[in-house]
């Protein structure tokens, strides 16, 4: 497509790209292919976690399905809580085996 110096029109402007003074204005609430793209996830992902209850609460606006900055920072607070909870356990599971292993040895080794 030809520039505007070229053709003699003016270049038209949208609304998403109107220059603004002052600083950028954040936006309230994502869409779904934007909280993804932010969160460095999968579309399909998002959708697999809300079918597992673990995706953010959503909210409707019309026929937008919208996630508010509040339910992602929530989210984030959440997936980081299960993380932590799932390292937890498998440090305890860690250590189970390990004094499992221990008492095998012992048995092991008073029996002969």
């Amino acid at each position: 497509m030809a520039r505007g110096e070229i053709t003699g029109r003016k270049p038209r402007v949208s609304a998403d790209h109107v220059e603004r003074s002052g600083p950028p204005i954040q936006p309230m609430a994502y869409s779904i292919r934007t909280f993804c793209e932010l969160h460095d996830i999968s579309v399909d992902t998002y959708f697999r976690m809300q079918r597992r209850g673990e995706g953010p609460v959503t909210m409707k606006v019309g026929g937008r399905t919208l996630i508010s900055q509040e339910a992602a920072a929530a989210w984030r607070r959440a997936r980081e809580a299960a993380a932590q909870e799932a390292q937890r356990e498998r440090e305890l599971a860690a250590q189970d085996a390990r004094r499992q292993r221990a008492t095998q040895a012992a048995e092991q080794k008073s029996a002969t």
